[in-house]
This record gives C-alpha cells, structure tokens and sequence, in this order.
C-alpha cells in the first residue's frame, strides 16, 4: 500500500508554520545563573549593568613619574625644569596615581641628573598619561542588553564592571534517538547487512557549534512500542528531541505516527531533496524533529530547520562570517610603524555600509563588545580618509549588519534601554549607537551615515531648542524632527555638596568636567557661561572633555572634579547631588527617508509606551 506525506510544503512555509506553533506553546529557553568566567558562548537574560567603574581608581598609563601638572609649567628645550625627589612620586604602568598628583611624564622624558632629581624638557597637562576613572566603563553603564551572546572580549568587559556572576539561557539539552533494525554501534567489523550508527555523532558535533548540549540515546529497533517508550524518556529529559530515521513512508516507519500520538505533528514532507522526509513536530511544548535516515538527507534538515530551532531557544540568529565594503564614516589616522586593527560598527544606510570607527585605546575592551567587525589598516599607510570605500572583516553575519538601526549624536542612556526593551520584545533588527554629540548628529543624518539622532541643541538668540540648527545645516526637507523626551539639565555635585554650589556661576568654586564640542551640554554651558559674564579661562577643567553625561558623573563621584553639568538621571545613577538648572527638548532628528522604515517606527512605538514611561520615572530627570 502506497504511503501518502501528510504534506509536501515549500521550505519557507514549513518553517514558518513550525516555528509560528512553537512560539504559541511557549517554547524558550531556561535560563540559570553561572560565573562570568564559565560564560564564554552563552546568551543574556536580561540587560547587564557595569557595578563599578572601569578603571575603579586613577591609574599610571605609563611607567615614569606622578607630579602635579601645574608643578611642570614653563618647561621647555630652552628651559628645562628640574625635578628633586620632593616633586615626583615613582610609578609603573596600572599603578594608583597618588594623592596630590594628577599627571605622569613617562620615563623616556626623563633626563637624570644624579641624586635622584631629573630634568624635563616640556610640561604635562592634568591627567597625562593617566587613565581616569570610568575611561572604559562607567558604573551603571549597560554591557549589553538582553539576548547578547557573551564573545571573549564581552565576558572580559562584564568582569571589568564588577559583574562575577550572569544570569544567562541554558544550553538547550537535545536528545538523539538512533532508530533501525540493521543500525549497530560503531564496529571496526560490521556484518553484512548492518550499518554502522554514525549519525548521531555526526549531529552531536553539528549541535555543539549550535550551543546545544547533546544526550544519544541507545539504538531503538523498528518497534512501534520501544520507540514510543525511548520518546517519552527523551522528553522527560531534554528540551528538543531529534529521532534518526523511521520519517519515510517504508513499512517500518514509525517516527511520524509515534510524534502524533504524543503530541502534534505540523509538517511531516517538506517540498526540498534531499530532506523530503522530515517530521517537524511538538509534544509537552518541546521541539520533536524526525530527521531521514540518510545522511545527506539529514544533515540539510539539522543545517536548515534544527539550527533554526536551536536559534529561536536562544532567541537570535545563527551567526556567520564575511567580508564587505564599507564606507568610512570618519577619518581613521595610523602610525606608519605598524599594521592596525579598527574595530567598527557597521549599519546600512542608501544601500551602503557605513563603517564607524570605535575607540581604540589599549585598555578600552568594549570597543570589543560593541564591534560589527574589524578594518586592518596596512603598515606605511598613515590613514584613511572619511568617504573612503574600505574592507572590512565581518563580526557579525551582513544580514544582521544590514537589519540595524544607526541611531548617533546626543548622549542619553533612554537609548540603550530602548534597544534593551526591542530586545526583549523579540525585534527582528538590532540597535547601534554612538555618542558623538548633537552636532555629530546633525552631521551624520545629511551626510546619510545615520537613520536618526538624539539632538538638544539650545538657539540662543530665541531659547527654542533644535529648530534653528535643523533649518540652518539640513537642505529644506531632507529631515524632520520628531518628539523625544524632556528632561532636566543640571549640575552634578558631589553628595553632599561640599562646596555649597548653589547655582550655575558657582562653578568657578571648584574643579568642572565639560563635554565634548558639539555636545548640546557644552553649547548650553556656553550659553550658561555667557549668560553669568564668565570666562571659560575662570572655569578649572573646562577643558576637560568627557562624551557621555555617565562619565562626566563618575569622575565626580570619583573625586577627579567637583561639578559637571549633565542630566538628572545620571547623578541619580552615581548617587550625586543634583541641582537643576533648566528643562530642556531632546528629540530626534530622522532621515525624512527613513521616517517610515519598521525599525525607526518600532523604535519611536517603544519610547513612547506607558512601559517605557514607567522605566524613565525610575531613571529620573524625564517628562513628556
């Protein structure tokens, strides 16, 4: 009697037929909590948040002397200045800089002169080769949102934080039912007629570059009952079951009767050869799969749909690598000594790749964590101009590269926790961001290197915010702005407030942070500076630039600076005082073409739910 496939579906739509039922009866990972150190390979639960400073204290970068800067001016070639025992405290590379000190000269800048003194040729500036508080990562800073697989260099960047101990997904527990009459162990002497069982160890290694842990079960014979039997105890055991052989439509193939009746079978033929066979089935919310007995058969059916199953346990994609041309968002400068590796981040814009080069410094891991992929720059080369066409050696699969939204410009951590809930969501797209200033933004949005950006730029002459920058450096129409958020600007003081900082003028009592040129918070402390009849010369530290309102708090709280003017929820992160100084407009400024793209929209549909609300009063310093 001829046997009938319950179905001959089309690859695409057994998938998604399987994979839509899957997700109704609540299949997903089960997570567990381990050592960071033991969780190389493995997916996040949920966002991580550094639990301190990287680095924690204020280290030598170099191997030389500590001093105090303003003790160095006036040196020179013409007039060198000496330094006596009494200036300068010895120090290696990593060492904790020592009180009264804020800059070290190197030791290939030192001349000795006897009895201990030195001369030097030039002065330092403060924080000279030091690595200041927070110059990795800032205390309260997100790692990494929900669903990152944990690479080296992120495990690294978790420790770095403070984090000894992750809540991750378990490794899927797949179960592996060799099944046959004439199937036998591995032997180095078959008999005639057997065949030799090596599927399972051929899905065994298959399944260990998928993350997943493996359980063979012994070899079942073709008997309806021991098959049924061998099932259950699989599932009982393990989350996904793979049962070799018996799916075809021979006298002795039970696989896709014995699924059924403890369970559903949704695809048993898929319309693919080989892997025709195949039954895509569930029992008790778990994955039961009935691969074809024959190798070939089987291996495309573990490439194509299992991989996928294993992949939607962990929630994300299966990772690939390449190579691709990309255009260089920004002007990469190297020594002509060496060959250099540029970590990027990558993003499609107008059906091109956009390379951004990340920070590059020895002790910054998590230009690691954030990189899409890495530009080698050749020895003799001293750089590459912004608009270059490069080749960039791929991190990350190109879909996932190309399926991201850039958001850049303004600092806020609203973003990174918008990206954390798309994640948890389950988006199909991932979020790049990079902190380059409002300016940056309005930058990257008309030369068409970002989807969008977060602006607050204060028009001085009119007190509106972002209007007059959008009409002044975008063409008519290219661009809109769209509702962001409005939150509070102030100065961030140490607790306490020691230095009774009162109101904005008061910044001349003590050391200040500023932020980068171009940065919405520096035209406002412009503005602020103008407005009190105040020299930036007056102002200690005012060229002291930080990018993120986080880092400019954890040098504060650190005690490296005493005021910085930043937003609410960051001093409320680091536990500093806060005094307000005015409300501002943080919005979005969008690439009219992208207005309507799903991933800008689903963006925008999570800044303004009532969810995301909640999380910003938790933040602090946000209204509508």
């Amino acid at each position: 009697m001829k046997y009938n496939y319950l179905n001959n579906l089309p690859l695409e739509q057994a998938k998604e037929s399987y994979y839509a039922h899957l997700k109704q009866v609540g299949f997903a990972g089960k997570t567990e909590v381990i050592a960071v150190g033991d969780a190389c390979g493995r997916v996040l639960k949920s966002a991580a948040y550094a639990h301190i400073c990287s680095p924690h204290y204020n280290a030598s970068a170099m191997d030389g002397v500590a001093v105090k800067a303003a003790a160095t001016f006036g040196a020179s070639e013409r007039t060198p200045l000496r330094l006596t025992p009494a200036d300068y405290v010895v120090v290696d590379t990593g060492d904790p800089l020592p009180e009264r000190c804020d800059a070290v000269i190197m030791v290939e800048d030192l001349v000795e002169c006897g009895a201990g003194e030195y001369q030097i040729m030039a002065p330092v500036v403060p924080w000279q080769n030091v690595r200041q508080v927070g110059e990795d990562l800032c205390m309260g800073d997100m790692i990494a949102p929900a669903g990152t697989e944990l690479t080296p260099a992120l495990c690294g960047a978790l420790l770095a934080g403070g984090i000894t101990r992750i809540e991750v997904l378990k490794q899927p527990l797949v179960g592996i039912i060799p099944t046959g009459d004439e199937i036998v162990p591995p032997t180095a002497d078959p008999a005639a007629g057997d065949i030799i069982e090596f599927n399972s160890t051929v899905f065994k290694g298959m399944l260990g570059s998928m993350q997943a842990a493996v359980k063979v079960y012994p070899i079942t014979p073709d008997q309806k009952e021991k098959i049924r039997a061998a099932l259950e105890a699989a599932l009982a055991a393990c989350d996904i079951v793979l049962i070799s052989a018996g799916s075809s439509a021979g006298r002795d193939d039970y696989t896709g009767e014995i699924i059924a009746s403890l369970g559903t079978v949704l695809v048993h033929g898929i319309a693919i050869k080989p892997g025709k066979p195949a039954v895509l089935g569930e029992a008790g919310g778990k994955p039961v799969i009935g691969l074809p007995g024959y190798p070939v058969s089987a291996i495309v059916i573990m490439e194509e749909i299992v991989s996928e199953v294993v992949a939607l346990y962990y929630g994300k994609a299966m990772p690939a690598r390449e190579t691709a041309k990309a255009v260089l968002a920004k002007k990469v400068v190297s020594s002509l000594k060496y060959s250099e590796y540029v970590r990027v981040s990558l993003g499609a814009i107008g059906g091109k790749l956009s390379a951004a080069p990340l920070a590059r410094g020895a002790g910054v891991i998590t230009s690691f964590t954030k990189a899409d992929g890495v530009l080698i720059v050749p020895q003799n080369c001293e750089g590459i101009e912004a608009g270059t066409e490069v080749e960039v050696r791929l991190y990350k699969p190109l879909s996932q590269i190309r399926n991201t939204l850039i958001v850049t410009g303004s600092h806020d951590p609203l973003i990174d926790e918008v990206a954390d809930f798309l994640a948890r969501r389950g988006a199909p797209f991932r979020v790049c961001s990079t902190h380059v200033g409002s300016m940056g933004a309005v930058y990257a949005v008309r030369d068409g290197l970002a989807h969008m950006g977060g602006i607050h730029l204060l028009d001085t002459e009119s007190g509106v915010y972002n209007q007059a920058y959008v009409e002044k450096y975008l063409p008519a129409g290219t661009a809109v702005t769209v509702k962001g958020v409005g939150r509070v600007q102030g100065l961030m003081v140490q607790k306490g407030n020691p230095l009774g900082i009162k109101t904005f003028k008061d910044i001349t009592k003590g050391r200040y942070v500023n932020r980068q040129r171009g940065a919405g918070t520096r035209i406002l402390c412009d503005y602020l500076l103008a407005q009190n009849a105040i020299a930036p010369e007056q102002v200690e530290g005012y060229r002291n630039e930080e990018y993120t309102h986080t880092a400019v708090a954890a040098l504060i709280a650190a005690g490296n600076a005493d005021a910085g003017l930043g937003i609410c929820s960051a001093a409320k992160m680091y536990g500093l005082d806060f005094i307000p100084i005015c409300n501002e407009t943080y919005e979005f400024l969008v690439d009219k073409r992208y207005l309507d793209d799903p991933m800008v929209q689903a963006f925008l549909e999570v800044l303004y739910s009532e969810q995301f609300q909640n999380r910003l009063e938790e933040m602090g310093g946000y209204r509508q």
